[in-house]
């Protein structure tokens, strides 16, 4: 079932325990890129484990208006994309996708590696924080590309081959290491990028770019070396499975004290999770297919949490798992270092008849670049507590999933607002809460 703009609202009757088995398909932090990188290649590409979400909807829209085939492979979940006839795209049909995603920024480097210039419309994304992009444009700046502002976005001109450079992130930002690798494939020289992102979704692009002809190295100090080639090829290969949608459906296990068998999910990529998980009082049980997640009954135990870049504590997996702590014993302290405006969907919560406060300190231990900024990073959550059901208007996608698992663990019914947002990142996620039990329904269109 596809859920459109007129069916943005959801009824979630709370109070049931979510129980059953659902599948996470490729990590929308990968797929999308992935695609991009296809853009690269001199011959056709195949991505196996493609999600069906509206992140790979608009990239797949943006290769097709740039010439590139784009079909469906022989199972389900199967790209295959041909780049052979890349071509300029019409720029008011490149700012039809205009606020629907972030992934248009990183087509720069490829575009200019293989027509010379690019457009780039308005970005959206979720509203959590700063996500500057004028670090990408310098970045493309460096590589010897020309910029230039345009009332309707930004155009950009490679005059001469781009060449590879020097660059050092201020912070191990995922998108600029992302501009980078995408960037520096096949830019004249030698790439260095220090202080680069290391997320698995990054080594599996690396991966990618391997396999289509690239020669990139890793340091253990967080350097990226990137040694430019002239040609690229395509590639095969399948998408890693997405480790924070699999934790969202975990904590919406602890929340409403269900049992969720987790299809897909992979321990490696998560063992940070797995751990906090565990102290939290959550059990897992892992094998070859997957993870089951399940509350063994008694009382949760609050804890100590800070956020942090890979291998630390992914933001994604810190707002799903607010939710089941306001069902914990005690205070448990949240310190957000990766967004500054992360927390503001804990004021929902409150309205719901959790005990949260923000505070703009740093608290529970280190501290982090938004401690003498004046932001409301820190949180204190005093449980357990009741919640109710309420009307709650989704915020970003991993809030707007963690206010879905508010309104099943709370006891009453919830009006969702805005549930179209959630199909950004979670794969058929209505149809997987009917799988689970979840008695949910649009308004006059039951759907369990």
């Amino acid at each position: 079932m596809t859920v459109n703009g007129s069916d943005d609202v959801l009824l979630v009757h709370g109070g049931t325990p979510l129980e059953g088995e659902i599948r996470v398909r490729g990590a929308k932090n990968l797929v999308p890129k992935a695609m991009v990188a296809a853009l690269l290649g001199s011959a056709p590409s195949r991505l196996r484990n493609v999600p069906d979400i509206r992140d790979v909807r608009v990239v797949r829209g943006l290769l097709q208006l740039h010439g590139v085939t784009v079909r469906p492979g022989e199972e389900p979940g199967e790209l295959v994309m041909d780049p052979s006839h890349v071509e300029s795209a019409n720029v008011a049909d490149i700012d039809a996708h205009a606020g629907s995603s972030r992934i248009p920024i990183l087509l720069c480097g490829p575009l200019l590696h293989r027509l010379g210039h690019a457009f780039i419309p308005g970005l959206g994304g979720c509203d959590i924080g700063g996500r500057p992009i004028d670090f990408h444009f310098e970045v493309l700046r460096q590589f010897g590309a020309t910029i230039e502002k345009r009332a309707d976005g930004q155009y950009l001109e490679a005059p001469q081959r781009l060449r590879g450079t020097k660059i050092t992130l201020p912070y191990p930002s995922v998108g600029a290491t992302e501009q980078v690798l995408l960037t520096a494939v096949l830019a004249e020289g030698v790439t260095e990028l220090s202080n680069a992102a290391v997320e698995p979704e990054i080594e599996d692009l690396i991966c990618v770019l391997q396999k289509m002809g690239a020669i990139i190295a890793m340091d253990t100090d967080r350097t990226i070396r990137v040694t430019g080639v002239d040609k690229l090829g395509g590639y095969t290969h399948a998408a890693l499975p997405d480790r924070l949608e699999a934790a969202s459906w975990a904590s919406a296990a602890l929340a409403t004290e269900g049992n969720i068998y987790v299809r897909g999910a992979q321990q490696r990529s998560m063992m940070t999770f797995l751990n906090t998980y565990r102290k939290v009082g959550g059990a897992f049980e892992i094998d070859d297919e997957g993870i089951r997640f399940w509350h063994p009954g008694g009382q949760l135990k609050s804890i100590a949490l800070e956020t942090d870049v890979h291998p630390g504590f992914q933001t994604d997996w810190q707002q799903p798992l607010v939710v089941a702590l306001t069902q914990a014993t005690g205070l448990s302290i949240v310190h957000e270092t990766v967004y500054e405006s992360r927390l503001g969907f804990t004021s929902a919560l409150n309205q719901m008849g959790a005990h949260i406060q923000l505070y703009r300190e740093c608290l529970g231990g280190s501290h982090c670049r938004f401690g003498q900024r004046n932001f409301l990073h820190s949180a204190v959550v005093s449980g357990p507590t009741k919640l109710q059901g309420a009307d709650l208007v989704i915020p970003d996608l991993r809030g707007g999933f963690s206010y879905l698992i508010a309104a099943l663990a709370a006891q009453g019914t919830s009006r969702v607002h805005g549930i179209d947002l959630i199909n950004r990142g979670y794969e058929n996620f209505m149809e997987k809460l009917v799988e689970l039990g979840a008695k949910v329904e649009l308004p006059g269109k039951a759907l369990g």
